[in-house]
């Protein structure tokens, strides 16, 4: 079942270490990028090859390395690890037990408080991730598990509950929890993937890169856009400008620049998840007729689907800024989305846009039947299937809809998926 989302901000309020002491960092990544907000450098704990737990620091808007603590062998062989916050640890055993790693501090030394068993058994997954506002992830047997953790110092069932099965099917190398139920992931044949997870079997999925991941065996997040990947002893960082759009086009490589080049010898590595928050940029406002950001032409289309502006091929409907008035049918809506200076029709859509593969579709996007409808697509459900979200103008018996299809079978809006063609309009940014 989907917990609410009261439920789950006021764990994360429990369980995230107060950080109005470190301070906000600012870290950007290239022009256009987004902004993360990170409370003090990125925190990461790691254990190496002997069983010794790990502490670096790393300046997030540089990518340098501050420092590197070695501290006390854990006292087991562990398997996987998630950081639940600045100083508290969670770490499995080869053996399958769940133990606490109490950091009592990590300034000039790495010392820990103590390390407690609080689960005796049946924690078997081979990667482990917490999400920073609340959930515990792992994976075993290609499944994907859930926990709601309470605590900040949980100490066993009472403080780690609610367990579930997400779903089947996920055969990853790599595991990193990149904000509230967010997750990043590497495949074995190099793919970089984003999940959004909604529920029991209810999961969204991108394909952010189709290759050039393969060599990266060790990836952590601590949200807001940055990722960390080790590849061949070297730890390298990236920005994703919007981690929350299943889009990896905006994703910055420092590959001249890494965080080291060698010596990330650590077995395991997990990034302090609510280190770093996205801050959503504020493009320019667009004109009528001139560029437009994604992230307008989405809002505009929710403006029209929450006022549910009812479905007509001769009436006109306002924008979401009152200024401009556009045909409240499919094609009309579409260009009221894009911000068009009239309303096109389905024959007339292609004259501002350019044809692309479907499977290049990105949010702000249109699937346009040249003789019968066109629609909005505002995301992929599951991009390797071919599900999608979309917003559009239906009927006189449905009016705004929001739904779901597939690219390359079945109907979308009532209409044959082969019948359509991808658009990218010419000014969308």
């Amino acid at each position: 079942m989907k917990l609410g989302h009261a439920i789950r901000r006021a764990t994360a309020a429990v369980v995230a270490v107060s950080a109005m002491s470190l301070g906000l960092v600012a870290t950007t990544a290239g022009n256009a990028h987004a902004v993360a907000s990170c409370t003090g450098d990125v925190s990461m704990y790691g254990t190496l090859s002997d069983g010794r737990l790990t502490y670096t620091q790393i300046e997030p808007n540089t990518g340098d390395r501050v420092k590197t603590l070695i501290g006390p062998n854990l006292g087991f062989t562990p398997k996987a690890m998630a950081a639940l916050n600045f100083n508290t640890v969670l770490v499995t055993s080869t053996t399958g037990d769940l133990y606490r790693v109490d950091v009592q501090t990590n300034n000039t030394s790495l010392t820990v408080a103590g390390v407690v068993k609080i689960w005796d058994g049946g924690w078997t997954f081979d990667k482990l991730v917490y999400d920073g506002a609340g959930h515990l992830y792992g994976t075993v047997d290609g499944q994907l598990h859930q926990y709601l953790v309470s605590q900040a110092k949980p100490s066993g069932s009472a403080h780690i509950g609610q367990h579930v099965v997400i779903d089947t099917g996920f055969v990853l190398k790599t595991l990193a929890a990149a904000g509230d139920d967010r997750i990043v992931a590497s495949t074995s044949d190099g793919r970089l993937l984003s999940y959004k997870i909604n529920g029991v079997n209810d999961w969204d999925s991108a394909v952010l890169k189709p290759s050039g991941w393969s060599a990266v065996d060790s990836l952590s997040s601590p949200g807001g856009g940055l990722y960390y990947g080790r590849t061949n002893g070297g730890m390298y960082w990236y920005h994703d400008s919007d981690p929350t759009d299943g889009d990896g086009s905006d994703i910055a490589y420092h590959s001249d620049d890494p965080v080291d080049a060698s010596g990330w010898t650590q077995s395991l590595l997990s990034a302090y998840a609510n280190n770093c928050a996205y801050v959503a940029p504020t493009p320019p406002k667009s004109v009528q007729g001139g560029t437009i950001y994604r992230n307008e032409v989405i809002a505009r289309a929710k403006d029209w689907y929450n006022r549910n502006i009812p479905y007509s091929q001769s009436a006109y409907a306002t924008d979401v800024d009152g200024d401009h008035s556009y045909r409240t049918d499919c094609s009309g809506f579409v260009s009221m989305t894009w911000h068009l200076t009239s309303s096109l029709t389905t024959e007339t859509l292609p004259s501002v846009s350019t044809q692309i593969s479907k499977a290049d579709l990105r949010p702000g996007d249109a699937l346009n039947d040249y003789s019968d409808h066109a629609v909005l697509f505002a995301g992929w459900k599951d991009q390797d299937a071919g599900t999608f979200y979309y917003y559009a103008e239906g009927s006189t018996a449905t009016d705004m809809n929001y739904s779901t299809a597939n690219v390359y079978s079945g109907n979308i809006g009532g209409h044959p998926a082969s019948s359509y063609v991808a658009l990218r309009y010419k000014k969308i940014a």
